[in-house]
C-alpha cells in the first residue's frame, strides 16, 4: 500500500552537552568544529547519522549497511565493494532491491554501491543540514593532563594527554524526508519512527569519553499532506533568550537560558502552512525551559 511509506517530513531536534566533544575536526587535532566567522560550533550530518546507524545496530539489532565489519581473514576491515558482496545472492542485477530490503539505513540516507567496475547509486529519502549551535561559543578550549604510564620504558615521566573541548552548546539539527524518495527507498512510516527513536534514544546513550553527558531537549516531527510540500528553514525559528548569564558565550548549561519557541510557533500556526499539515508531533524534556505555549491539536510522541 503506498500509504505505508513515509510522507513529506520535516523534523527539527535539540541537544546539548557540557565539556565535551561533540564533532572532533581530524583535519583539526579532533577539535570540536567550529565557524569562526558565527562564533557557532557546528556537527555534521555524517556525525548525526552515526549515532542514529550505532542505536540501531547495537540496542535494537536492526541490519545497517554503514558499519565497521572485520574481514574474514581477521586482516583489516571490509571495503565498500566487499561489503557490497555480501549481500549479492541473487546476482547484481538485484543488488540494490536486497540492500534496501535488510538495511534500514540505507532506505533512509541512501548510498553508493560499488560492484566490479559499476556504481550504483540510491537517493535515500531522509536528510539532514549541517547542525549548529542555537547561540555563540567560545573557540574550543584547549585542556591538557598526564596519562598513568610512563613515556617511555625506565622513565619516570608520564604520557601527556591533550585534546580541545567545547564547555557548552545548545544544537539544533534540522532534517526532511521527501515524501517522493521515500517511496523509491521504500522507507516506511515504521522506519521514520525508528530512526527518530534512535535520534533521541542514541543521542543520550552515546557514552564515550568525548560524548558522555549529551542529552536530548527537543524532537518535533511535522507531516505534510502532498509530496514536496513543507516550510523549510524552521531552525532559524528558534532563539535563546532570558539568559541568567551576562552574554551567550557564557552559557555553561541548560539552566542558564530559555527557549523561545513562539515564532516558531506562530508560523506553524499561519492558516496557508496549516492547510498543508497533516500531522505535528513534539517530545520535550522536562529540563528544557520554554517560552510559548503547544497548540491543543499537536501530539506527544
Amino acid at each position: 500500500m503506498a500509504n505505508k511509506f513515509a510522507k513529506q517530513t520535516e523534523i527539527l531536534f535539540l541537544w546539548d552537552g557540557e565539556n565535551w566533544n561533540p564533532n572532533g575536526d581530524m583535519l583539526n587535532d579532533n577539535a570540536p568544529r567550529y565557524d569562526e566567522i558565527a562564533g557557532e560550533a557546528l556537527v555534521t550530518d555524517v556525525r548525526v547519522k552515526r549515532t542514529i546507524r550505532d542505536d540501531l545496530f547495537e540496542r535494537k539489532g536492526k541490519e545497517i549497511f554503514v558499519r565497521e565489519i572485520r574481514a574474514n581473514d581477521g586482516k583489516g576491515i571490509l571495503d565498500g565493494k566487499s561489503r557490497v558482496k555480501q549481500f549479492m545472492e541473487n546476482g547484481k542485477e538485484n543488488i540494490i532491491e536486497a540492500i534496501i530490503e535488510k538495511c534500514i539505513d540505507v532506505r533512509a540516507f541512501g548510498g553508493v554501491f560499488p560492484v566490479e567496475k559499476e556504481q550504483f547509486n540510491l537517493t535515500g529519502a531522509m536528510q539532514f543540514k549541517m547542525s549548529k549551535t542555537l547561540h555563540k561559543v567560545d573557540a574550543p578550549v584547549y585542556i591538557k593532563g598526564t596519562g598513568a604510564f610512563a613515556s617511555e620504558k625506565g622513565k619516570e615521566n608520564k604520557t601527556f594527554r591533550e585534546e580541545y573541548i567545547l564547555p557548552y552548546g545548545m544544537f539544533v539539527t534540522y532534517g526532511i524526508v521527501s515524501g517522493l524518495s521515500a517511496r523509491k527507498s521504500k522507507f516506511t512510516n515504521e522506519d521514520l519512527d525508528e530512526i527518530l527513536d534512535s535520534l533521541w534514544i542514541g543521542t543520550k546513550n552515546l557514552i564515550t569519553r568525548s560524548k558522555v553527558g549529551q542529552m536530548p531537549r527537543f524532537l518535533l516531527k511535522i507531516t505534510y499532506r502532498e509530496e514536496g510540500d513543507f516550510i523549510g528553514s524552521l531552525d532559524t525559528k528558534l532563539k535563546i533568550t532570558n539568559l541568567k548569564v551576562a552574554s551567550e558565550t557564557e552559557i555553561r548549561s541548560i539552566q542558564d537560558f530559555e527557549l523561545d519557541l513562539t515564532e516558531l510557533i506562530s508560523i506553524l500556526e499561519k492558516e496557508e502552512n496549516k492547510n498543508k499539515i497533516e500531522e505535528i508531533k513534539y517530545k520535550i524534556d522536562e529540563d528544557l525551559k520554554i517560552i510559548g505555549e503547544f497548540p491543543g491539536d499537536w501530539k506527544k510522541l
